[in-house]
């Protein structure tokens, strides 16, 4: 019972440490200016007020910003995909050691900070006229993001028993026809995992985002919201801060709430041997 308790106690903890910034940046969006810095503090807006989610909405094309994260992300994680399933399906097919050494490679060059290969993708972008581009960011995201689909479709493929592949091949398909046909819907769930995670960081992220897309329109929500300003240099704007935070996180909350099954079921295939 004492077991019981504490166990039930750390999760509450656990929750509250998660969920805490998260309920405490949408409060702070649904105040009134002058309770976000009275003091002493003010926990609950009384009454809450919708003032700075219209603020961003009018001072910022914010719905702009969403239609662009959208269209990237999404576009990054399809062409992440059309290159990250068929070097699954091969890696999956190699001898366990010859495999193990290729993913240590994927993971080695995974950890590689981003930062580092700024200034290059810089002035390839520039170079080859994609500034102010989505193709800017989908080509750079689809490759960054390489390494983790690969491991993630790696696992789903190594599930799929052998013979299946083998009998699609006796009777005469392709290596194409048989990862379309076959292979790839019995690992739908995996793909499905691999895509997401690929959208959610492509949507998270700022540092390319910033760099690559400086026209106001072409800007993505991450961007976007760095571009939120007060109305003085000194003057930071916290609650229009906080509702354009809250309402870029929320189409990152809906996908996850509607594939959450898809998404454990993808990471957990292959992970137990039958």
């Amino acid at each position: 019972m004492t077991r019981r308790v504490a166990f039930a106690i750390a999760i509450l903890l656990a929750l509250a440490w998660s969920l805490g910034p998260v309920l405490w940046q949408i409060l702070t969006a649904i105040k009134p200016d002058a309770q976000i810095t009275h003091a002493p503090l003010v926990y609950w807006p009384h009454p809450p007020t919708g003032e700075h989610f219209r603020a961003i909405w009018e001072r910022k094309p914010f719905g702009l910003y969403l239609l662009n994260s959208t269209f990237i992300a999404f576009f990054a994680a399809l062409l992440c995909l059309v290159f990250a399933t068929p070097a699954a399906m091969a890696l999956a097919r190699l001898l366990p050691r010859d495999r193990d050494r290729v993913l240590l490679t994927f993971l080695v060059l995974s950890l590689f900070p981003p930062i580092l290969l700024l200034f290059p993708l810089y002035e390839a972008v520039r170079g080859l006229g994609w500034i102010n581009q989505p193709v800017a960011l989908v080509v750079p995201y689809a490759a960054l993001h390489l390494p983790l689909a690969v491991w993630v479709l790696e696992s789903g493929f190594r599930s799929i028993p052998v013979s299946i592949d083998e009998a699609a091949r006796l009777d005469g398909l392709s290596v194409v026809r048989r990862l379309v046909r076959v292979l790839a819907p019995l690992a739908t769930p995996s793909i499905v995992t691999a895509g997401i995670l690929v959208f959610i960081f492509a949507w998270n992220e700022f540092m390319l985002a910033v760099t690559f897309l400086t026209r106001d329109q072409a800007k993505t929500v991450t961007a976007g919201i760095a571009s939120v300003s007060g109305a003085s240099l000194y003057e930071i704007p916290w609650g229009p801060l906080c509702a354009a935070i809250t309402l870029a996180t929320l189409p990152l909350f809906v996908l996850v709430l509607v594939f959450q099954r898809r998404i454990v079921s993808g990471l957990t295939r292959g992970a137990v041997k039958g």
